[in-house]
């Protein structure tokens, strides 16, 4: 991309995919140099310079001598003004496979997110009889044209996804409160971090609880993460990857990755 394409964008402070992924990038290996990103993305290094001011300038990473590194390394929260388009496609994919297991008269739980917010879109118009209960309002507002679902909203107090991110959440006080009342028969959950060792994990404790709180109120369980979140370890954790009936995430995952998880006691399927 040429840096005069480049340098407006960041004058306005608007999000490039070339930041999202360099976030992404420090978020997977700590630490990035100016030539090898712009090697990658075939831009100058004065471009790659200028994008990690930018960046920096949003309090996302930490400038060091020729190159950056994370502000916190392999424990993130995804930041909420990055794009919520991030890994589109995949989400998508993962959300087609998730919704195809719905079945006419299930209840459901589906956990505010991007990717979860993909599955209410994915949900087949021929359902009938179904129950969807969340905390996300974005799916609500999503599911009031279908005809065949009923939406339950759990309550609590809203947490703003971000001006970009579809992720407007209720959570304490009162957040799972009323799915201590719900039998649901699959929840869909959405996590920040999928790790071998440390399991299900996110950067919000408040989320956690309510996610945890999802688990307990479901006959099944099931963790839908496209591949950028497989290695990383949010703050909060949700569950240990074995309390957990399926993970679902994309073929972008490395092989390697999906043998650890499996090996540490989550069935993966790959959309």
């Amino acid at each position: 991309m040429p840096q005069t394409q480049a340098l407006p964008d960041l004058a306005r402070g608007r999000s490039l995919p070339r930041h999202e992924r360099i976030v992404e990038l420090l978020a997977e290996k700590g630490m990035v140099e100016v030539a090898s990103l712009a090697e990658e993305f075939g831009v100058s290094t004065v471009t790659i310079r200028a994008d990690l001011d930018a960046l920096e300038k949003r309090r996302l990473i930490r400038r060091i001598r020729g190159g950056a590194m994370a502000l916190r390394p392999a424990r993130f929260e995804r930041p909420a003004d990055l794009p919520s388009q991030s890994f589109s496609a995949e989400k998508e994919r993962i959300a087609d496979l998730a919704a195809s297991q719905v079945r006419d008269g299930e209840t459901i739980i589906l956990d505010a997110g991007t990717t979860t917010l993909a599955i209410a879109h994915a949900l087949s118009d021929t359902l009938t009889d179904v129950v969807v209960v969340t905390n996300g309002l974005d799916i609500a507002i999503a599911l009031q044209g279908h005809a065949g679902v009923t939406v339950i909203v759990t309550g609590g107090r809203l947490k703003r996804g971000g001006r970009n991110a579809h992720s407007n959440s209720l959570i304490s006080p009162f957040g799972a409160t009323l799915l201590q009342e719900i039998n649901a028969d699959v929840a869909f959950l959405c996590c920040a971090g999928v790790d071998a060792v440390r399991g299900f994990t996110n950067g919000n404790w408040e989320e956690a609880e309510v996610k945890k709180a999802m688990m307990a109120s479901a006959r099944r369980v099931v963790f839908v993460a496209d591949h950028g979140k497989i290695g990383h370890v949010g703050s909060a954790r949700i569950a240990p990857l074995e309390q957990a009936d399926l993970l679902i995430t994309d073929h972008g995952a490395a092989a390697a990755d999906i043998q650890a998880l499996e090996a540490a006691g989550v069935q993966v399927a790959i959309a």
